[in-house]
């Protein structure tokens, strides 16, 4: 439905609509009062007993793997069990048990009223009974899935991470270690960062923080007046309006959050003394980090470029793809050097942005659907499905499945230039997240590795097989793709990749909820093997099935099983 235009239709709409909305935020605010006790109550109690429960396997297994670490020298772990560890360990508990009370009470009291809201959207059927009934036992669930999360992350991921702390060599044969001598120059560049940065960047913020509330006020009344941004669904417009008044406070934070940012930005300086070696660059960084401030807020508040500030280089080693004249920001993005017309982005782009949530639901649909077929195949076998099962857990499923949906959708978006429908990833609907591009970035890095390759039918296979069979030679042997490309260069070269992406992949089952996924795929998959292999015949779970079906995803078309590799993850990874 188009919004009204003009001012007096969007006025009229606005004056009909608030008093439904107000009946709305009654309705829901009632529903978080209720059940904001019992939300907290669930997410506090679960979290503090997992936090209290794991606390002293927690604390004994981190000074174990850190005396055992072959990263790190003598001095660094003397350092870090006497000044970080115990620090982190007290900090711990008070900071999990004080967030799950709070989050508990935050989600227990919003949850309601966002789902009330939401539940009058169009495309929705019995509007009346969601209104009732959305945010009630959905809230409950949800709540049982963040204590889970965290019971996930609290025995899975850590105990991962510090495995890998404790086995792997350091990088290049050296380990980590102290160098004593660059400490004091460290020091004291630190302190004259803070000094230094810590009132020219608070005063900086001052200044400019006049231009952000009027400049903020002038944007927000212009998308009221033309119905965009905020205010472009009738059912933000109070919220969009509260935003109005709330302006100030959101420029006085920016403030705060600045001047508690220069002390950082300021101490940084001695970590720059000491990485570089030179107690001249600490001071070089003093100076530039005032222009990296200064670039970076005008960047924010769509000022001018550059700054008046100087930047003197404080890096021995700089990248040259990453410098740019004074007359260009260097923390300025490619996106915002030509900004998008707001109207046609808000009102004729129809692409929704997809969330992280999503792109990790859809992979493990595309888990699903290949692990079955690989069951069928006999590929994945019963041990497999047992070692998934067991406390070690297994690598061909675990790492190698999700691995093996990757690397087939990045095989044939290396060979497809399509423009996609709307399942396609691209720069356009992408997450927006920092934390996604952490996982993105490398995949695209090896699609185009891939591209340049120019690999063979036989070579994809074997890559596929490889990252899938993590490396066993006998299972790959046995298997039913060829035999090895008879150059080594090439031979190394397709190990390298299957490493990196089942390196990826294991970062990836580190997400809080990745184990939760993994365990509903691994049930499937046991009954699908137990019917192949006859015996007694098991009633697939519903729940784990439905749970995977219905996960939020991309709204392409279905797969229609055939026996190439993935179906949409190929073109998820297509970048425009």
């Amino acid at each position: 439905m188009e919004p009204p235009t003009g001012f007096s239709a969007s006025l009229l709409s606005f004056i009909r609509f608030l008093p439904f909305f107000i009946g709305l935020l009654l309705l829901g605010t009632t529903k978080g009062i209720l059940f904001c006790p019992l939300i907290c109550l669930i997410i506090a109690t679960g979290n503090t007993a997992i936090i209290l429960g794991l606390w002293i396997v927690h604390a004994v297994w981190t000074y174990y793997c850190v005396v055992r670490a072959k990263q790190f020298g003598p001095i660094l772990k003397l350092v870090i069990g006497l000044c970080v560890l115990p620090v982190l360990l007290v900090v711990y508990p008070i900071v999990g048990i004080l967030g799950s009370i709070v989050g508990g009470a935050a989600y227990g009291f919003l949850s309601p009223i966002f789902a009330t809201l939401e539940a009058v959207e169009e495309g929705k059927d019995d509007k009346f009974y969601h209104c009732f009934i959305d945010g009630t036992w959905s809230t409950v669930e949800k709540s049982c899935m963040v204590v889970r999360d965290v019971n996930d992350v609290c025995f899975h991921s850590y105990f991962s991470v510090m495995d890998d702390l404790r086995q792997k060599g350091p990088p290049n044969a050296k380990y980590y270690e102290i160098r004593l001598l660059y400490i004091p120059g460290a020091l004291i560049a630190a302190v004259i960062g803070i000094i230094v940065d810590l009132p020219i960047i608070s005063f900086v913020a001052l200044c400019k923080g006049p231009y952000m509330l009027f400049k903020g006020w002038h944007r927000l009344f212009h998308d009221l007046v033309g119905r965009e941004g905020p205010f472009l669904e009738t059912i933000c417009v109070p919220f969009a309006g509260l935003a109005i008044l709330l302006w100030p406070l959101a420029v006085a934070g920016a403030i705060l959050a600045s001047m508690l940012t220069s002390f950082f930005l300021g101490a940084y300086a001695g970590i720059v003394a000491y990485q570089e070696s030179s107690f001249l660059f600490g001071l070089s960084y003093v100076v530039a980090a005032l222009a990296i401030y200064d670039e970076y807020s005008n960047d924010i508040l769509d000022m001018p470029e550059g700054s008046c500030f100087p930047r003197p280089q404080f890096r021995k080693e700089v990248d040259t793809s990453q410098r740019t004249s004074n007359s260009n920001s260097v923390l300025r993005p490619s996106s915002f050097r030509k900004a998008p017309s707001r109207t046609s982005s808000m009102k004729n782009n129809n692409i929704a942005e997809l969330k992280s949530f999503e792109l990790l639901d859809a992979l493990f649909k595309e888990c699903f659907r290949v692990g079955e077929k690989l069951v069928s195949e006999g590929i994945i076998t019963r041990k497999d499905i047992k070692e998934a099962n067991s406390g070690n857990g297994s690598r061909v499923i675990s790492i190698g499945l999700p691995a093996y949906c990757l690397v087939q959708g990045l095989l044939r978006s290396a060979k497809l230039n399509s423009v996609g429908d709307e399942t396609e990833l691209t720069t356009s609907n992408r997450p927006r997240e920092t934390f996604f591009d952490w996982f993105v970035n490398p995949l695209l890095i090896i699609k185009e590795q891939i591209k340049a390759e120019n690999l063979s039918v036989s070579e994809e296979d074997y890559l596929c097989k490889l990252v899938l069979l993590s490396g066993d030679a006998d299972r790959l042997k046995n298997s039913s793709v060829g035999p090895a490309p008879e150059s080594e260069v090439k031979r190394a070269e397709l190990e390298a990749l299957a490493r990196r992406l089942q390196g990826i992949t294991k970062s990836m089952s580190r997400f809080p909820t990745f184990k939760r996924r993994f365990d509903d795929l691994v049930r499937s998959l046991s009954d699908d093997l137990t019917e192949i292999h006859g015996g007694p015949i098991m009633t697939r779970s519903k729940s784990a099935f439905a749970r995977l079906i219905s996960l939020k995803s991309f709204k392409g078309t279905r797969a229609n099983g055939s026996a190439q590799g993935s179906q949409h993850v190929a073109k998820d990874l297509e970048n425009s």
